[in-house]
């Protein structure tokens, strides 16, 4: 019943519309002038109106209450909030209506409906026509947040993504600490601005009841710091209480708040709420040095954008958490697998005390076991240890136990707070006595405030009033006892290592002798193996110096035949074990003998076909005739001068075997030999007898020609190569090619998503910043107050063009150059035809090109 009668409250009141148009219609606080405001009861009655009201209906807000609402709104836009009110449900969702004739007398507004107390609200703006389709763009925008790799770089992305969107001087991501204070996580800033990336600001700059309300109405805009704000009628609603503002866009803020922005000099603000299961996260907060206004159309897409943003920040974040969770896993496995398969003690554990410190962000780790102590990092003495465990033992009753403020629980350890006022300790014993212990450094050497966190008590006219700080100066501050909090994730992952270390003790205890037996069982297998793979390399390798005994007439020479051919298996097998003992590329086999024996002829031998991988026998086998068949070329063939060369084609048959034919030509004439050494059997005899494939040599006078087929059971078809995507190879031309631009460059582009794209392109040709206008006005305001070095002009700005900042820079002597979709119908003035046009859609290297590189 309960949770039904709580459904039933969260409906919108029944309208009576056959009574709305005779009964009045009746709005706390003060609001920004930017806009009206009228509350109307469920029965249509105007019960509050701001002061800003006379300004664009005639009457003032006491003349309009208990007014009917057809004396004031028109029929038809009366008809619309019906209808979207039905539209709501609970008690923060907010209705909007753009372009609507709400007066009835032409003039058109944009509209949010929302809950007030015991009615709704109607705040009107007029209409401001934006060419956004709000849909497309987030799309748009969202899909180049996903395209970003790690959390860094997709707050990076974000905060340069919404100052494009918004055309403020500086977006910053702020994320709160867990005492409530907040740092500067990413930034992006006009040039000349001071950064504020990687600042802390104290919890009580946002208070706690202004966060609730940024978990209710996700955006907040101050147009102008300056601007004087309207009162709402009456100062209380019929029932004898104040007008819930909570979710209006046009409430007016505190005068603390805005005294606090002009310390800061900041003339306009905006603010968009980063929620996590509904939670405040931080804030994706922007800063302008001039009044601005944004339309309720462009906020309404950066409120879309920033909850877009939350969500994928979360996914991101559960990734990061996911990840931490494998790697505790994972750690969970080799510590079974390492433990099982020797003697071992729980003492062992210091071996993985660099893993273990991976798994929890800490600064330093200890392991206190069976009266050992193992220490890692930054932490306390040894002598310190024994104390602290006798404390756990009091107080961790064999659970995880973690905390911030050691000394304030145990006063002893404020003597090493600066090494360790954090710990997080996972009992590893059955019994209270062994602790893993991980440790945190006091905030003070890693906290810089932005200016000094506190606030003061002013005298004023009024008497005593808190005053926001007025120096934003960074400023650090030494705070005893106190490291940064643990947090869920860490907490979560100490329980799974705390039951993974507990099942190792267990395992330890209860199983060492069965895990004994079988570590020795499976030891004696691999010596097996290990003895067996021995005695076939020493086989091989004595075959080989017992056959090429009789090729050589000094020492030297023998040591030069015989370290050539088990060289050649060297290289097979390095090949081999590289890939796991997996079948390996014939080609690069090819390669690496001719590098290794002909050095600079090496490139004398060329390969044609498409590349095969051999199966491991196959390759020892292939590497040996190889061999052969290229120190036969250097010494008598056709690599034995400077002239000739050798052609290797490799084919597939049609049951998949391989054929290899080798050719050479252009060397000195050929004659048979008039011996058979152990180099020849090895070519002729190798590849039928050890894989029981085809081997033929024909010692023709242009030059040796040889064929082996080598039987598809050996044979595997190799992986296409990979592609260098087009970008890639742009991205290394103008690597390769130097930076290219110097300083700030102007981008004046109406296109927002042309833009990003532009700005990345120009930053990664080397420009220091990038000013974006997307208009003749901003441009021009951006030349006269910032100088650009160079600039890139879209010469078509919707129903203006960019010729008079062309003019402008060039009686500047500023470079720029003209993009255009126009093509060969441009058509530019006399003065300007010299000026490069680069067509769109144009790429990096079209920018090098227009601005003369």
């Amino acid at each position: 019943m309960a949770e039904r009668n709580a459904a039933v409250e969260h409906r919108p009141p029944r309208i009576d519309v056959s009574a709305c148009d005779r009964e009045p219609i009746h709005a706390l606080g003060s609001v920004q002038p930017f806009g009206f405001l009228l509350a109307l009861s469920s029965d249509w009655i105007v019960s509050h109106a701001s002061g800003s009201l006379e300004d664009h209906v005639g009457r003032s807000p006491v003349e309009v209450l208990g007014m009917p609402a057809t004396e004031i709104l028109g029929v038809e836009a009366l008809h619309v909030l019906r209808g979207r009110l039905q539209t709501l449900r609970g008690p923060d969702q907010v209705e909007r209506v753009f372009g609507l004739d709400l007066l009835g007398g032409g003039a058109l507004f944009d509209v949010a409906l929302h809950r007030g107390g015991e009615g709704f609200l109607v705040e009107a703006e007029p209409h401001v026509a934006e060419e956004l389709d709000t849909g497309e763009l987030v799309r748009t925008l969202f899909a180049r947040l996903q395209r970003t790799e790690g959390v860094d770089a997709f707050h990076r992305e974000a905060v340069r993504q919404m100052r494009v969107l918004t055309g403020f001087d500086r977006a910053m991501v702020y994320r709160f600490a867990e005492d409530g204070s907040g740092e500067v996580v990413a930034e992006s800033a006009r040039a000349g601005l001071e950064s504020y990336l990687g600042l802390r600001y104290p919890a009580s700059d946002i208070p706690q009841q202004a966060r609730q309300l940024y978990e209710r109405n996700p955006i907040r805009l101050i147009a102008d710091v300056d601007a004087e704000v309207s009162p709402v009628h009456p100062t209380l609603d019929p029932h004898g209480r104040p007008l819930d503002l909570s979710l209006a866009a046009l409430r007016a803020v505190s005068p603390v708040h805005i005294e606090y922005l002009r310390n800061m000099g900041v003339a306009a603000s905006m603010s968009v709420s980063i929620l996590r299961d509904g939670r405040l996260w931080g804030l994706l907060a922007c800063h302008h040095g001039e009044p601005r206004h944004l339309s309720m159309a462009r906020r309404s897409a950066a409120e879309l954008f920033g909850q877009m943003y939350s969500w994928a920040l979360e996914g991101r974040e559960r990734e990061v958490e996911r990840a931490a969770d494998a790697r505790a896993r994972e750690l969970h496995n080799r510590l079974m697998g390492a433990i099982a398969s020797r003697d071992a003690s729980v003492a062992d554990f210091e071996d993985y005390l660099g893993e273990l410190r991976g798994v929890v962000a800490c600064d330093g780790i200890a392991l206190c076991v069976e009266g050992r102590v193992a220490c890692e990092g930054v932490t306390p003495d040894v002598r310190d240890l024994p104390g602290l465990t006798r404390f756990l033992n009091r107080t961790a009753m064999s659970r995880v136990y973690a905390t911030h403020a050691l000394g304030g629980a145990y006063e002893p350890a404020m003597a090493f707070a600066d090494r360790a006022s954090g710990v997080l300790a996972i009992p590893v014993s059955r019994e209270p006595r062994d602790y893993l212990l991980f440790f945190r450094r006091e905030v003070a050497r890693t906290v810089t405030w932005a200016g000094k966190p506190e606030k003061a008590l002013t005298l004023s006219d009024d008497g005593w009033r808190l005053s926001p700080r007025k120096s934003f100066a960074a400023w650090q501050e030494r705070v005893r006892g106190t490291a940064t909090p643990w947090g869920a994730s860490d907490l979560r992952v100490a329980e799974a290592l705390r039951v993974t270390l507990l099942e190792v003790v267990l395992r330890l205890t209860d199983s060492s002798e069965k895990e004994r037996r079988s570590a020795q069982e499976r030891q004696e297998v691999l010596i097996a193996e290990l003895n067996h793979r021995v005695r076939n390399i020493l086989n091989l390798i004595r075959g080989v110096v017992g056959q090429s005994r009789g090729q050589a007439t000094t020492a030297e020479e023998f040591a030069a035949v015989v370290g050539g051919r088990i060289q050649a298996l060297a290289r097979a097998h390095d090949q081999i074990t590289a890939m796991n003992w997996t079948p390996g590329s014939l080609r690069d086999l090819i390669r690496l003998e001719a590098e290794a024996y002909l050095s600079d002829k090496a490139c004398r031998v060329h390969v044609a076909g498409e590349d095969v991988l051999l199966e491991p026998q196959a390759m020892s086998t292939m590497a040996l005739v190889i061999h052969e068949m290229t120190t036969n070329s250097a010494k008598y063939g056709a690599l034995a001068d400077s002239r000739g060369r050798v052609d290797v084609s490799l084919a597939r048959t049609g049951d998949g075997a391989l054929v290899m034919d080798w050719a050479e030509a252009g060397g000195p004439p050929v004659r048979p030999p008039t011996r058979r050494g152990f180099g020849s059997v090895i070519v002729e005899r190798s590849v039928p007898y050890e894989l029981k494939g085809e081997a033929g040599i024909r010692y023709e006078p242009g030059g040796v020609e040889a064929r082996f087929v080598v039987p598809a059971a050996f044979v595997h078809e190799a992986p296409a190569a990979l592609a260098v995507p087009e970008a890639a190879n742009a991205n290394e031309d103008i690597e390769a090619a130097g930076l290219v631009l110097r300083g700030t460059v102007l981008l004046v582009e109406d296109n927002m998503i042309i833009a990003l794209e532009g700005e990345e392109m120009l930053l990664g040709l080397g420009a220091r910043a990038v000013e974006t206008a997307a208009s003749v006005r901003d441009a021009l305001r951006i030349v006269e107050t910032r100088d650009p070095d160079f600039a890139l002009l879209d010469m078509n700005l919707g129903t203006e063009t960019s010729l008079p900042v062309a003019e402008r820079l060039r009686e500047r002597g500023t470079p720029f150059a003209f993009a255009t979709g126009y093509g060969e119908q441009l058509r530019l003035p006399d003065g300007l035809r010299h000026v490069p046009v680069v067509r769109k859609p144009y790429d990096a290297q079209a920018l090098r090109r227009a601005f003369g590189h």
